[in-house]
Protein backbone atom coordinates (compact mmCIF):
# COMPACT_ATOMS: atom_id res chain seq x y z
CA UNK A 1 0.00 0.00 0.00
CA UNK A 2 2.94 2.52 0.88
CA UNK A 3 6.59 2.49 -1.14
CA UNK A 4 8.50 4.01 2.04
CA UNK A 5 12.57 4.74 1.31
CA UNK A 6 14.61 5.81 4.45
CA UNK A 7 17.41 7.79 4.64
CA UNK A 8 19.77 7.69 8.28
CA UNK A 9 20.92 11.02 8.54
CA UNK A 10 24.34 12.28 10.04
CA UNK A 11 25.50 15.64 11.53
CA UNK A 12 26.51 17.06 8.66
CA UNK A 13 22.76 16.92 7.15
CA UNK A 14 19.78 19.09 7.38
CA UNK A 15 16.92 18.73 8.80
CA UNK A 16 13.64 20.25 9.05
CA UNK A 17 12.34 19.69 12.21
CA UNK A 18 8.18 18.60 12.60
CA UNK A 19 6.66 21.14 14.33
CA UNK A 20 6.54 19.30 18.01
CA UNK A 21 8.93 20.13 20.63
CA UNK A 22 8.98 16.48 21.02
CA UNK A 23 10.23 16.17 17.35
CA UNK A 24 12.91 19.19 17.90
CA UNK A 25 16.74 18.10 17.48
CA UNK A 26 16.95 20.06 21.11
CA UNK A 27 14.65 18.06 22.90
CA UNK A 28 15.72 14.66 21.67
CA UNK A 29 19.61 15.49 22.14
CA UNK A 30 18.34 16.73 25.66
CA UNK A 31 17.19 12.79 26.26
CA UNK A 32 20.30 11.42 24.85
CA UNK A 33 22.02 12.65 28.28
CA UNK A 34 19.34 10.93 30.18
CA UNK A 35 19.40 7.58 28.87
CA UNK A 36 18.68 7.58 25.00
CA UNK A 37 19.63 7.41 21.86
CA UNK A 38 19.11 9.75 19.01
CA UNK A 39 18.66 8.49 15.03
CA UNK A 40 17.75 10.58 12.81
CA UNK A 41 15.94 9.66 9.86
CA UNK A 42 14.59 11.20 6.43
CA UNK A 43 11.66 9.16 5.33
CA UNK A 44 9.59 9.38 2.09
CA UNK A 45 6.59 7.81 1.36
CA UNK A 46 4.18 6.50 -1.60
CA UNK A 47 0.65 5.51 -1.72
CA UNK A 48 1.03 2.99 -4.60
CA UNK A 49 -2.86 1.92 -4.62
CA UNK A 50 -5.67 4.08 -6.25
CA UNK A 51 -6.56 6.84 -4.40
CA UNK A 52 -10.00 6.53 -3.18
CA UNK A 53 -12.71 8.55 -4.54
CA UNK A 54 -13.23 11.14 -1.81
CA UNK A 55 -9.68 12.01 -1.30
CA UNK A 56 -9.27 12.55 -5.05
CA UNK A 57 -8.52 16.18 -6.11
CA UNK A 58 -8.50 17.21 -1.97
CA UNK A 59 -4.64 17.73 -2.13
CA UNK A 60 -2.14 19.83 -3.66
CA UNK A 61 -1.81 18.81 -7.31
CA UNK A 62 2.17 18.59 -7.16
CA UNK A 63 2.00 16.28 -4.54
CA UNK A 64 0.06 13.44 -6.67
CA UNK A 65 1.52 11.90 -10.11
CA UNK A 66 -0.45 8.83 -11.53
CA UNK A 67 -2.81 9.20 -9.35
CA UNK A 68 -1.00 8.33 -5.89
CA UNK A 69 0.01 10.27 -3.09
CA UNK A 70 3.29 11.33 -1.19
CA UNK A 71 5.18 12.96 1.46
CA UNK A 72 8.61 13.43 2.26
CA UNK A 73 9.98 14.35 6.31
CA UNK A 74 12.43 14.48 8.69
CA UNK A 75 11.67 12.73 12.19
CA UNK A 76 13.56 11.92 15.57
CA UNK A 77 13.82 8.62 16.79
CA UNK A 78 15.04 7.49 20.29
CA UNK A 79 16.16 4.32 20.95
CA UNK A 80 16.54 3.36 24.71
CA UNK A 81 17.80 -0.34 26.35
CA UNK A 82 15.85 -2.10 28.69
CA UNK A 83 15.95 -4.94 31.07
CA UNK A 84 19.75 -4.27 31.75
CA UNK A 85 20.70 -4.54 28.14
CA UNK A 86 18.37 -7.53 27.33
CA UNK A 87 15.89 -5.53 24.93
CA UNK A 88 15.26 -1.99 23.13
CA UNK A 89 12.42 0.22 22.43
CA UNK A 90 12.75 2.76 19.65
CA UNK A 91 9.95 5.81 20.02
CA UNK A 92 8.86 7.91 17.49
CA UNK A 93 6.72 11.30 19.19
CA UNK A 94 4.05 12.77 17.00
CA UNK A 95 4.23 11.45 14.25
CA UNK A 96 3.00 9.97 11.39
CA UNK A 97 0.06 11.85 10.97
CA UNK A 98 -3.03 10.59 8.68
CA UNK A 99 -2.08 10.01 5.20
CA UNK A 100 -4.74 12.38 3.93
CA UNK A 101 -6.28 15.98 4.65
CA UNK A 102 -9.43 15.47 6.82
CA UNK A 103 -12.26 17.84 5.20
CA UNK A 104 -12.51 20.99 7.43
CA UNK A 105 -14.68 19.93 10.68
CA UNK A 106 -16.98 23.58 10.57
CA UNK A 107 -17.55 21.89 6.86
CA UNK A 108 -18.50 18.72 8.33
CA UNK A 109 -20.55 20.15 11.35
CA UNK A 110 -22.77 22.28 8.36
CA UNK A 111 -23.02 19.50 6.35
CA UNK A 112 -26.73 18.47 6.35
CA UNK A 113 -29.55 21.18 6.82
CA UNK A 114 -32.33 21.86 9.51
CA UNK A 115 -33.82 19.35 7.48
CA UNK A 116 -31.43 16.64 7.02
CA UNK A 117 -30.67 17.12 4.14
CA UNK A 118 -26.82 17.08 3.19
CA UNK A 119 -25.62 20.72 1.34
CA UNK A 120 -22.14 19.44 0.59
CA UNK A 121 -21.05 17.58 -2.91
CA UNK A 122 -18.23 15.71 -1.91
CA UNK A 123 -17.74 12.48 0.29
CA UNK A 124 -16.02 13.98 3.71
CA UNK A 125 -12.51 12.63 4.42
CA UNK A 126 -12.24 11.91 8.65
CA UNK A 127 -9.73 10.08 10.33
CA UNK A 128 -12.07 6.81 10.46
CA UNK A 129 -12.56 7.01 6.82
CA UNK A 130 -8.65 6.23 6.23
CA UNK A 131 -8.33 3.68 9.10
CA UNK A 132 -6.98 1.00 6.56
CA UNK A 133 -4.28 3.42 5.05
CA UNK A 134 -3.05 4.31 8.79
CA UNK A 135 -2.85 0.91 9.99
CA UNK A 136 -1.05 -0.02 6.99
CA UNK A 137 1.53 2.91 7.44
CA UNK A 138 2.44 2.96 10.60
CA UNK A 139 2.94 -0.99 10.49
CA UNK A 140 5.01 -0.37 7.36
CA UNK A 141 6.78 2.37 8.67
CA UNK A 142 7.75 0.69 11.83
CA UNK A 143 9.01 -2.24 9.77
CA UNK A 144 10.67 -0.29 7.61
CA UNK A 145 12.89 1.18 10.28
CA UNK A 146 13.85 -2.42 11.57
CA UNK A 147 16.80 -2.29 9.83
CA UNK A 148 18.08 1.23 11.38
CA UNK A 149 17.38 -0.03 14.81
CA UNK A 150 19.59 -2.23 16.94
CA UNK A 151 19.35 -5.77 16.91
CA UNK A 152 16.95 -6.51 20.04
CA UNK A 153 14.78 -3.38 19.47
CA UNK A 154 11.18 -5.09 20.04
CA UNK A 155 8.82 -2.51 18.87
CA UNK A 156 9.13 0.85 17.47
CA UNK A 157 6.46 3.23 19.49
CA UNK A 158 4.35 5.72 18.00
CA UNK A 159 2.74 8.82 19.63
CA UNK A 160 0.73 9.89 16.53
CA UNK A 161 0.23 13.04 15.53
CA UNK A 162 -3.54 12.03 15.10
CA UNK A 163 -6.24 14.20 17.32
CA UNK A 164 -9.77 14.32 17.62
CA UNK A 165 -12.16 16.93 19.03
CA UNK A 166 -14.03 14.43 20.89
CA UNK A 167 -12.38 11.40 23.17
CA UNK A 168 -15.56 9.38 22.33
CA UNK A 169 -14.54 9.80 18.51
CA UNK A 170 -11.18 8.58 19.44
CA UNK A 171 -11.52 5.60 21.00
CA UNK A 172 -14.00 4.30 18.37
CA UNK A 173 -11.02 5.37 15.37
CA UNK A 174 -8.44 2.72 18.10
CA UNK A 175 -10.92 0.62 18.06
CA UNK A 176 -11.25 0.47 13.76
CA UNK A 177 -7.68 0.55 14.01
CA UNK A 178 -7.66 -2.60 16.66
CA UNK A 179 -9.87 -4.15 14.26
CA UNK A 180 -8.35 -3.64 10.91
CA UNK A 181 -4.68 -4.50 12.35
CA UNK A 182 -6.31 -7.72 12.97
CA UNK A 183 -8.15 -8.30 10.10
CA UNK A 184 -5.10 -7.49 8.03
CA UNK A 185 -2.63 -9.60 10.07
CA UNK A 186 -0.68 -6.57 11.05
CA UNK A 187 1.94 -6.20 13.54
CA UNK A 188 -0.06 -2.99 14.83
CA UNK A 189 -0.94 -3.09 18.66
CA UNK A 190 -2.39 0.25 21.01
CA UNK A 191 -0.30 0.39 24.08
CA UNK A 192 -2.23 0.48 27.74
CA UNK A 193 0.74 2.68 28.93
CA UNK A 194 0.85 5.78 26.52
CA UNK A 195 3.71 8.10 26.89
CA UNK A 196 3.03 11.34 25.73
CA UNK A 197 -0.41 12.60 27.66
CA UNK A 198 -3.36 12.41 24.95
CA UNK A 199 -5.44 14.35 26.10
CA UNK A 200 -5.37 17.99 26.88
CA UNK A 201 -6.03 21.43 26.47
CA UNK A 202 -4.99 24.63 24.07
CA UNK A 203 -5.20 28.26 25.48
CA UNK A 204 -5.08 30.04 21.54
CA UNK A 205 -2.93 33.34 22.39
CA UNK A 206 -4.35 35.24 19.31
CA UNK A 207 -6.58 37.58 21.11
CA UNK A 208 -5.54 40.54 23.35
CA UNK A 209 -4.84 39.54 27.03
CA UNK A 210 -8.18 41.17 28.06
CA UNK A 211 -9.72 38.62 24.87
CA UNK A 212 -7.80 35.75 26.60
CA UNK A 213 -8.71 36.21 30.22
CA UNK A 214 -12.28 36.75 28.60
CA UNK A 215 -12.51 33.54 27.18
CA UNK A 216 -11.95 32.12 31.21
CA UNK A 217 -14.31 30.89 33.51
CA UNK A 218 -15.20 34.03 36.38
CA UNK A 219 -13.92 32.11 39.35
CA UNK A 220 -10.21 31.66 37.16
CA UNK A 221 -10.35 35.32 36.49
CA UNK A 222 -11.28 35.86 40.13
CA UNK A 223 -8.43 33.53 41.51
CA UNK A 224 -5.58 35.09 39.24
CA UNK A 225 -6.41 38.65 40.71
CA UNK A 226 -6.96 37.60 44.20
CA UNK A 227 -3.46 36.04 44.22
CA UNK A 228 -2.45 39.16 42.85
CA UNK A 229 -4.42 41.31 45.04
CA UNK A 230 -2.61 39.68 48.05
CA UNK A 231 0.67 39.85 46.46
CA UNK A 232 1.33 36.41 45.55
CA UNK A 233 5.22 37.24 43.69
CA UNK A 234 6.19 35.36 41.10
CA UNK A 235 9.77 35.06 40.31
CA UNK A 236 11.29 34.18 36.59
CA UNK A 237 14.37 31.86 36.49
CA UNK A 238 16.34 31.57 33.24
CA UNK A 239 19.33 28.61 33.19
CA UNK A 240 21.64 31.75 32.88
CA UNK A 241 20.42 32.93 36.84
CA UNK A 242 23.07 33.28 39.26
CA UNK A 243 20.62 32.24 41.86
CA UNK A 244 19.38 28.93 39.60
CA UNK A 245 20.80 26.66 42.33
CA UNK A 246 19.52 28.18 44.44
CA UNK A 247 15.69 27.80 43.01
CA UNK A 248 16.12 24.17 41.33
CA UNK A 249 16.40 23.69 45.18
CA UNK A 250 13.32 25.29 46.22
CA UNK A 251 11.22 24.02 42.64
CA UNK A 252 12.81 20.21 43.65
CA UNK A 253 11.65 20.50 47.30
CA UNK A 254 8.20 21.24 45.92
CA UNK A 255 8.15 18.81 43.31
CA UNK A 256 8.82 16.21 46.25
CA UNK A 257 5.88 17.26 48.33
CA UNK A 258 3.83 16.84 45.03
CA UNK A 259 4.66 13.35 44.40
CA UNK A 260 3.87 12.44 47.46
CA UNK A 261 0.92 13.82 47.62
CA UNK A 262 -0.12 12.66 44.02
CA UNK A 263 1.56 9.71 44.08
CA UNK A 264 4.14 10.64 40.47
CA UNK A 265 7.37 10.13 39.85
CA UNK A 266 10.00 13.17 39.08
CA UNK A 267 13.12 13.33 37.79
CA UNK A 268 16.21 13.68 39.40
CA UNK A 269 17.06 17.63 39.90
CA UNK A 270 20.04 17.07 37.84
CA UNK A 271 17.88 16.85 35.06
CA UNK A 272 15.72 19.88 35.04
CA UNK A 273 19.10 21.65 35.67
CA UNK A 274 20.42 20.42 32.77
CA UNK A 275 16.96 21.35 30.67
CA UNK A 276 17.17 25.11 31.53
CA UNK A 277 21.07 25.54 31.81
CA UNK A 278 21.14 23.98 27.97
CA UNK A 279 18.20 25.99 26.66
CA UNK A 280 19.87 29.20 28.24
CA UNK A 281 23.35 28.57 26.72
CA UNK A 282 22.36 27.22 23.69
CA UNK A 283 19.80 31.04 23.37
CA UNK A 284 23.14 32.76 24.27
CA UNK A 285 24.67 31.34 20.63
CA UNK A 286 21.48 32.34 18.88
CA UNK A 287 20.51 29.00 18.80
CA UNK A 288 16.98 28.12 17.12
CA UNK A 289 15.75 26.77 19.97
CA UNK A 290 12.70 26.54 22.78
CA UNK A 291 13.21 28.75 25.61
CA UNK A 292 12.90 26.93 29.00
CA UNK A 293 11.67 28.88 31.83
CA UNK A 294 11.74 28.16 35.88
CA UNK A 295 8.14 30.27 37.51
CA UNK A 296 8.12 30.38 41.21
CA UNK A 297 5.29 31.90 43.48
CA UNK A 298 5.94 33.26 46.38
CA UNK A 299 4.00 35.13 49.51
CA UNK A 300 6.17 36.56 51.61
CA UNK A 301 9.08 34.18 53.07
CA UNK A 302 7.12 30.95 51.51
CA UNK A 303 7.25 29.59 47.86
CA UNK A 304 4.25 28.00 47.25
CA UNK A 305 4.36 26.77 44.02
CA UNK A 306 6.52 26.27 40.59
CA UNK A 307 6.47 25.50 37.24
CA UNK A 308 8.78 24.59 34.33
CA UNK A 309 7.04 25.93 30.76
CA UNK A 310 9.06 25.76 27.45
CA UNK A 311 8.57 28.58 24.31
CA UNK A 312 9.39 28.01 20.84
CA UNK A 313 7.81 29.33 17.69
CA UNK A 314 5.33 26.43 16.90
CA UNK A 315 3.61 26.51 21.18
CA UNK A 316 4.13 27.08 24.11
CA UNK A 317 4.19 23.88 26.43
CA UNK A 318 3.52 23.96 30.17
CA UNK A 319 5.49 20.67 30.91
CA UNK A 320 6.33 20.87 34.73
CA UNK A 321 4.17 21.92 37.98
CA UNK A 322 4.15 21.55 41.47
CA UNK A 323 3.30 23.29 44.71
CA UNK A 324 3.05 23.18 48.42
CA UNK A 325 0.66 22.71 51.48
CA UNK A 326 0.57 25.76 52.51
CA UNK A 327 -1.45 29.06 51.89
CA UNK A 328 -3.71 27.07 49.16
CA UNK A 329 -6.46 29.75 49.54
CA UNK A 330 -4.13 32.63 47.70
CA UNK A 331 -4.83 30.67 44.21
CA UNK A 332 -0.97 30.92 43.15
CA UNK A 333 -1.49 28.45 40.14
CA UNK A 334 -3.58 30.21 38.91
CA UNK A 335 -1.20 33.56 38.91
CA UNK A 336 1.52 30.97 38.07
CA UNK A 337 0.02 29.89 34.66
CA UNK A 338 -1.25 33.26 33.69
CA UNK A 339 2.30 34.53 33.99
CA UNK A 340 3.44 32.07 31.84
CA UNK A 341 0.61 32.33 29.23
CA UNK A 342 1.30 36.11 29.20
CA UNK A 343 5.36 35.57 28.40
CA UNK A 344 4.39 32.98 26.00
CA UNK A 345 2.52 35.11 23.76
CA UNK A 346 5.04 38.03 24.35
CA UNK A 347 7.29 35.32 23.13
CA UNK A 348 5.13 34.49 20.02
CA UNK A 349 3.74 31.37 20.75
CA UNK A 350 0.29 30.49 18.82
CA UNK A 351 -1.28 28.79 22.07
CA UNK A 352 -0.51 27.65 25.55
CA UNK A 353 -0.60 23.52 26.00
CA UNK A 354 -1.68 23.18 29.37
CA UNK A 355 -0.11 19.18 28.67
CA UNK A 356 -2.13 16.50 30.40
CA UNK A 357 -5.56 16.18 31.88
CA UNK A 358 -8.12 13.53 31.75
CA UNK A 359 -9.93 12.75 28.96
CA UNK A 360 -13.91 13.88 30.12
CA UNK A 361 -15.33 16.14 32.90
CA UNK A 362 -15.97 12.63 34.88
CA UNK A 363 -16.44 13.50 38.52
CA UNK A 364 -15.50 9.80 39.68
CA UNK A 365 -12.36 10.09 37.52
CA UNK A 366 -9.63 10.51 40.45
CA UNK A 367 -8.08 13.36 38.87
CA UNK A 368 -11.39 15.61 38.04
CA UNK A 369 -9.98 18.35 39.97
CA UNK A 370 -7.08 18.64 37.58
CA UNK A 371 -9.46 18.36 34.39
CA UNK A 372 -11.91 21.51 36.32
CA UNK A 373 -8.35 23.15 36.75
CA UNK A 374 -7.00 23.42 33.20
CA UNK A 375 -10.30 23.60 30.91
CA UNK A 376 -11.09 26.84 33.17
CA UNK A 377 -8.43 28.71 31.17
CA UNK A 378 -10.43 28.67 28.15
CA UNK A 379 -8.45 26.40 26.29
CA UNK A 380 -9.74 24.47 23.43
CA UNK A 381 -9.66 20.80 24.39
CA UNK A 382 -8.08 18.26 22.13
CA UNK A 383 -7.46 14.05 22.46
CA UNK A 384 -4.72 12.62 20.64
CA UNK A 385 -4.99 8.77 19.62
CA UNK A 386 -2.08 7.80 22.17
CA UNK A 387 1.01 5.46 21.94
CA UNK A 388 1.04 2.39 18.92
CA UNK A 389 3.32 -0.28 18.80
CA UNK A 390 4.57 -1.89 15.94
CA UNK A 391 5.94 -5.79 17.35
CA UNK A 392 9.03 -6.25 16.17
CA UNK A 393 10.13 -9.34 18.51
CA UNK A 394 8.10 -12.59 19.80
CA UNK A 395 9.42 -11.36 23.05
CA UNK A 396 7.27 -8.21 22.89
CA UNK A 397 4.48 -10.18 24.51
CA UNK A 398 6.53 -10.79 27.93
CA UNK A 399 8.29 -7.21 28.06
CA UNK A 400 4.46 -5.50 27.95
CA UNK A 401 3.36 -7.59 29.98
CA UNK A 402 6.11 -6.58 32.76
CA UNK A 403 5.26 -2.76 31.41
CA UNK A 404 1.37 -3.13 32.30
CA UNK A 405 1.88 -4.66 35.41
CA UNK A 406 4.25 -2.21 36.46
CA UNK A 407 1.62 0.22 35.38
CA UNK A 408 -1.17 -1.27 37.70
CA UNK A 409 1.34 -1.60 40.31
CA UNK A 410 2.19 1.99 40.53
CA UNK A 411 -0.95 4.04 39.29
CA UNK A 412 -3.81 1.47 41.08
CA UNK A 413 -2.29 -1.08 44.12
CA UNK A 414 0.56 2.09 45.61
CA UNK A 415 -2.01 4.43 44.74
CA UNK A 416 -5.23 2.68 47.01
CA UNK A 417 -2.54 1.59 49.84
CA UNK A 418 -1.03 5.27 50.45
CA UNK A 419 -5.27 5.82 50.44
CA UNK A 420 -5.58 8.41 46.85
Amino acid sequence: MFDIKIKELGEGDAFIALPYFQQSVFWSEFKTRHGWKLKKFEIAWTFTEELPSEIQGCHNKENQKANTFSKTENICVLVRSFAKGLFSMAYVPLYPSLPFKCTDEDKLNNAIDGEGIAVIDESPVTAETQTIEFAALLNETGLALKPYLPSNTICVRFDPAVEFSDPEIRDNFNMGLKLVSFADGLKVRKTKVDIQPPDSTRVWLKGTEEEILGAMKNKWRYNINLAARKDVQIEKITGKDVKLSEKLDIFYDLYRITAERDGIAIHPKSYYEDLLVTSARELSEKADIPEINLYLAKHEEDYLGAIITLFCKDEGVYLYGCSSNLKRNLMPNFLLQWTAMKDAKAFGCPYYDLYGMPPTDDENHPMHGLYLFKTGFGGQNFHRMGSVDVRLKPVYKLATAGENFRAFWHKKVLKKIRGR
